[in-house]
């Protein structure tokens, strides 16, 4: 509640609360470093997995036919709508779901033994086996972020098939070398993908983590060059003020002897002694604040009481000059006595100074807080508070 002034000319209030209000603003979903590298790969791993079944594999399985070539055929067409089920993803640079892979790379395996198994055993390895090398194109459009089940399927997808190739009978030297050179010339170029897949991925994480930390170092470095500037101009500001009290004291312009020069030092000298408390590294900066101010009341002879009630909490520097300029005003008018309290809740802080001071002490702030005087007899009432934004 606002009191009346002596003078009759209404309430004495002054009310910054009504700042400016930045509406949020919804921050795009974050994407994890390297993932453009998977979503790159797989487009090149399903283009590659289409030219290889329809270039390489639909002339062997048409060449090579035999009254069990069904389920070669039926093996082609399940590969086929297992890579038009990941382009839809694929395409749009999407993981693909996990349901998706589960299902497929079981039945990609089981398509590739029904394949293997439908060639003639002196051919398997070879050109009419056309499925053996295929698939691990399959299996690595479905697995190529997840490299240990992805390696475990190409293993399975080996013994597999060396299984059919052993279970005709024991091959000759040269059928056996053959057999080999083509496994490993298939699962070596694959695993190579894999391998540089992996390198770009890790390489892609590291710089944008690089430039994540270098972002944050250019931001302290600019939100520090904003503190240095901000504290230049604030002791620029007071000092702008002060010199021509000093100047009019050392000319002879201004009497010490009088109540209202003594006033305006007194109010200098507890600004800028409010001001210095500011860069201390303390927990509780605004009780600092304060508590600097009453100092410079006493060593002037004025009786301060000073009380503090609630927790410590987070007040912006700013909000903090507001909050502790009307108990600048009032100590600096003080002529015998004060009394200074802060109480702080959750929502709410509060500083209010009693002083037997003249009632047409003028305060001015700036910003988000609320300024109250009144006059209660012969002393004068200031108090400033500010209410914590929710959120």
């Amino acid at each position: 509640m606002s009191e009346e002034s002596p003078s009759g000319g209404g309430p004495c209030r002054t009310d910054h609360a009504s700042a400016n209000r930045t509406g949020g603003v919804a921050e795009p979903r974050a994407t994890a470093p390297g993932d453009h590298v998977y979503a790159t790969m797989r487009i090149i791993l399903v283009c590659a997995a289409v030219l290889l079944q329809f270039g390489l594999g639909l002339r062997p399985l048409l060449a090579h036919g035999s009254p069990s070539r069904w389920p070669a055929v039926a093996a082609f067409v399940v590969l086929a709508c297992v890579t038009a089920a990941c382009c839809g993803w694929v395409l749009r640079r999407r993981p693909l779901p996990v349901a998706l892979v589960t299902a497929a790379t079981p039945v990609v395996l089981a398509a590739s033994f029904c394949a293997t198994a439908a060639v003639a055993p002196e051919q398997r390895f070879q050109a009419p086996d056309w499925s053996f090398g295929l698939v691990g194109w399959h299996l690595l459009v479905l697995l190529l972020d997840r490299a240990r089940v992805l390696v475990a399927a190409l293993a399975t997808h080996l013994v597999a098939s060396a299984g059919l190739f052993l279970a005709a009978g024991v091959p000759d030297r040269a059928a056996f070398g053959a057999a080999g050179a083509t496994a490993f010339a298939a699962l070596a170029v694959q695993l190579a993908v894999l391998l540089i897949t992996r390198v770009l991925h890790r390489q892609s994480h590291e710089a944008v983590t690089e430039a994540e930390e270098r972002d944050r170092l250019a931001t302290r470095m600019l939100a520090a060059h904003q503190w240095e500037r901000d504290r230049h101009s604030v002791f620029a500001g007071q000092l702008g003020a002060t010199l021509p009290l000093l100047a009019g004291l050392a000319d002879g312009a201004l009497d010490p002897r009088d109540a209202g020069t003594r006033r305006r030092c007194a109010l200098a000298a507890t600004q800028l002694r409010r001001l210095f408390a500011e860069n201390d590294e303390v927990p509780d900066p605004l009780v600092h604040e304060v508590a600097a101010c009453v100092d410079a009341a006493e060593r002037r002879g004025v009786d301060v009481s000073f009380a503090v009630s609630g927790a410590a909490m987070p007040v912006p520097s700013q909000v903090r000059r507001e909050l502790t300029g009307p108990v600048i005003t009032g100590l600096s008018a003080a002529r015998g006595r004060a009394r200074v309290s802060v109480l702080r809740t959750d929502e709410e802080v509060r500083i209010a100074v009693v002083a037997d001071a003249r009632a047409d002490v003028v305060t001015a702030s700036t910003g988000r807080v609320v300024v109250e005087c009144g006059v209660h007899g012969e002393y004068l009432r200031l108090e400033a508070r500010w209410r914590k934004r929710p959120g």
